[in-house]
């Protein structure tokens, strides 16, 4: 994907840095460009939705389900993206199916997308509801928030919007810390959980030492380079977003990465602009935060159902190894010869193991 000139159906970069830039030198720069483009585009954000209703239908903008590539005709029938305003933002939601409720919560650096080839299979038992968090695809950036317990009040909110009032939550790398979050905070809404493709919570258990054996460091190095709170990670990641995001799909993905098409997407999602990157690394600069509020969490295992499921060639068992520390009724499960990126590389398994899981959950239990 070229640099020199922007990808179909987006928007070249804004061009009212140069004066100011003359105006003022170096980082100094960059801190004050960046914080008025964020400031301006909220305040446009604002004035364009404040007579939008709870629930509407967004027009075919990049991030939609009409502004996604390589999604079926079907598929599209289906599934609808609505804007839903909930704890005091604006969120983005793909829904379609019938059935119980079932929340899909992605990871990162992806949104929604992540489950699309899940969803219609799904859909035929739930009416799944797939969100972008906070910060990311057409979800509303805000400056704080980031922590897991205001991302898991954000969800709450969102399916109480919607009107759900008890649902089976599935959370996926990021979304596996949220999900935790969502049933520990809301455990009167989630009657299901299933976590997949981490080692475990921030703060349960053991966290990935400073200088792990180096197979292990060069999957886990981007968290604290995400932590890092400071402008020089954005132009970084900016300057290279292709080499970046490219480099992680590929590393986690202990085999075939996603295909091209996906990745150009999710790089184009997350580099649109520089207040859209760096609302992207809300969640890891809140991880400190993340460790204290698991911390007290861990302190009330859950009573629900919990699935941890990982990939073979990533992280195995440990994804419900960390869960049986947090919660007593724990089934743990291995997809055999995939890598991270379970809900993409393998999404029929996934969905026969989500589907025999989720089953017995009713409107009723």
């Amino acid at each position: 994907m070229s640099r020199s000139s922007p990808a179909p159906g987006t928007r070249a970069a804004p061009k009212e840095a140069g004066p100011l830039r003359q105006r003022v030198g170096g980082r100094a720069s960059i801190a004050v460009t960046i914080t008025i483009t964020c400031v301006l585009g909220l305040l446009a954000f604002t004035s364009s939705t404040d007579a939008t209703p709870a629930t509407a239908k967004p027009h075919a903008v990049f991030g939609s389900v009409s502004g996604s590539p390589h999604l079926r005709a079907s598929f599209k029938r289906e599934f609808q993206s609505r804007f839903v305003h909930a704890n005091g933002i604006r969120q983005h939601a793909v829904i379609g199916g019938e059935g119980p409720p079932l929340l899909l919560v992605h990871g990162w650096p992806e949104n929604w997308y992540a489950w699309r080839l899940m969803m219609p299979a799904l859909a035929r038992h739930f009416t799944v509801i797939a969100p972008d968090q906070r910060g990311i695809g057409l979800t509303q950036k805000t400056k704080a928030g980031y922590d897991s317990a205001t991302l898991a009040d954000d969800l709450a909110a969102l399916m109480t919007k919607l009107g759900y009032h008890r649902y089976s939550v599935v959370g996926h790398d990021t979304g596996y810390i949220i999900a935790y979050a969502l049933a520990a905070d809301h455990r009167d809404q989630v009657k299901r959980l299933a976590v997949t493709e981490i080692p475990g919570p921030p703060g349960v258990g053991e966290d990935p030492s400073l200088f792990p054996p180096e197979p292990v460091n060069n999957k886990v190095w981007h968290i604290p380079f995400n932590r890092v709170n400071d402008e020089l990670i954005v132009e970084m990641v900016h300057s290279n977003a292709e080499g970046f995001y490219g480099y992680e799909f590929a590393v986690q993905a202990g085999g075939a990465t996603l295909p091209k098409y996906a990745i150009d997407y999710y790089i184009e999602l997350y580099d649109r602009d520089r207040c859209t990157l760096r609302s992207s690394f809300g969640l890891y600069r809140a991880w400190l935060t993340h460790i204290d509020q698991n911390r007290q969490r861990s302190q009330r295992p859950l009573t629900i159902p919990v699935l941890g499921i990982g990939g073979e060639n990533s992280w195995g068992a440990r994804p419900g190894d960390a869960m049986t520390l947090v919660a007593a009724n724990v089934r743990t499960v291995v997809i055999p010869g995939v890598g991270h990126w379970v809900a993409e590389t393998a999404p029929q398994r996934m969905t026969r193991t989500l589907t025999s899981f989720l089953a017995p959950a009713s409107p009723s239990s």
